[in-house]
């Protein structure tokens, strides 16, 4: 059956309902397990010219505008990352044996290896003070600690081609730092995270990621938080549950999936192939999964990132982190784990999604749809093709 929601002459689609908070939200039409979603299949030429999505996990909209997908580009060109690395490189300071920028020395570590940042961005001795003038000018000190969690001795090696089990020793680390950070008094939060690339940031190629404890909960992961508890309070259920429970019953924005984790192009994502893992069993934590579930974990990230790389034949660019509940002790059913896959490349190896303008000053805009992106990752194998 084909759902049309076109409109004209009216702000407010059909099927959008109540205020809240400021950006309104849409009516839900579906009820959590068990309910049948209304539309089966995108099919409604609303998905074909612009319109606007909501994110429930942050209360917020973004623009799609399809039609721009077919404009020409003369602006910025990505060089592209080296053809090859070597095994070892004498002058990079995450190598095996190799001192760092700090001055200390990696140990010849022979698998995962983690260390305190030499330059961190938290510290765990700062001071305690605050400086407020009335409700306008508000600043606090931050207590915490930033860690580089290397993943292979390899300089040459990014997870697509790491083994399998190699992998999973990186998940039970980020376990393992998560448990040991998250247990610390004076931390609330503990943020995984990778970036991959030089396009993301990344000051070194040698494969890594980094942890970084808080003090307090984080802006976005706070965001999400908040929804996730309030759809919890109105609907007693889990968000990403009744959410992944719908996408599945949908069927076009999943890229994959295994017994324990779905790889899919979330309907609100805002960066041209952004993905989310998703926990299939609620669960809160990385340390709160299972061998099972760790298992589930390493294998999607290797399918993710294998057809990532696959998709304009280079080393694939993106920022990834996990969201999971805070480090304060406290039960948080409202928290499902999941993990954020944010890539740059929009259409080639060299043209890439810049948020400025508009997306800087109203709020994210996207061209290419959530649903073909999924369908271009969907295609893509997972044997590496370089």
């Amino acid at each position: 059956m084909v759902a049309h929601l076109l409109y004209s002459g009216n702000l407010t689609p059909p099927g959008f309902g109540t205020t809240i908070a400021g950006p309104q939200k849409p009516a839900s039409t579906y009820h959590g397990k068990g309910a049948l979603p209304v539309v089966s299949r995108v099919e409604s030429m609303l998905f074909s010219r612009p319109h606007r999505r909501y994110n429930p996990l942050k209360d917020e909209w973004l623009l799609v505008s399809p039609q721009r997908t077919q404009r020409p580009w003369l602006g910025q060109v990505e060089k592209r990352p080296p053809a090859q690395l070597p095994q070892y490189d004498p002058g990079c300071y995450l190598c095996p044996g190799n001192e760092r920028a700090g001055g200390q020395r990696n140990p010849a570590y022979k698998g995962t290896y983690v260390f305190t940042n030499d330059f961190p961005a938290l510290l765990p001795d700062t001071p305690p003070a605050e400086y407020r003038q009335g409700d306008l000018l508000w600043a606090a000190s931050e207590r915490g600690t930033s860690r580089v969690v290397i993943f292979s001795p390899r300089h040459d090696l990014t997870l697509p081609q790491m083994p399998l089990d190699d992998i999973r020793a990186v998940v039970d680390v980020w376990a393992e730092q998560t448990a040991e950070l998250g247990a610390l008094d004076s931390i609330g939060y503990v943020q995984v995270f990778e970036n991959k690339g030089a396009a993301m940031g990344a000051s070194n190629p040698h494969p890594h990621g980094q942890i970084w404890a808080t003090e307090h909960v984080p802006t976005e992961p706070a965001k999400e938080q908040r929804a996730q508890a309030r759809y919890l309070e109105e609907h007693g259920s889990c968000l990403l549950c009744d959410y992944l429970d719908l996408e599945r019953a949908l069927g076009e924005r999943i890229v994959f999936e295994n017994d324990e984790f779905t790889a899919l192009v979330p309907f609100w994502a805002v960066w041209p192939f952004e993905v989310m893992l998703v926990a299939r069993r609620h669960v809160g934590s990385i340390p709160a999964l299972d061998d099972a579930a760790r298992d589930g974990l390493a294998d999607a990230i290797k399918r993710l990132t294998v057809r990532y790389d696959n998709l304009f034949s280079i080393s694939f660019p993106y920022s990834m982190g996990f969201h999971q509940e805070p480090a304060d002790g406290l039960p948080h059913p409202e928290v499902h784990l999941h993990a954020h896959y944010y890539p740059p490349l929009l259409r080639s190896a060299t043209v890439r999604k810049f948020m400025v303008g508009y997306e800087m000053l109203a709020e994210p805009q996207r061209d290419l749809t959530a649903e073909s992106a999924a369908a271009r990752l969907r295609e893509m194998s997972e044997t590496l093709q370089h």
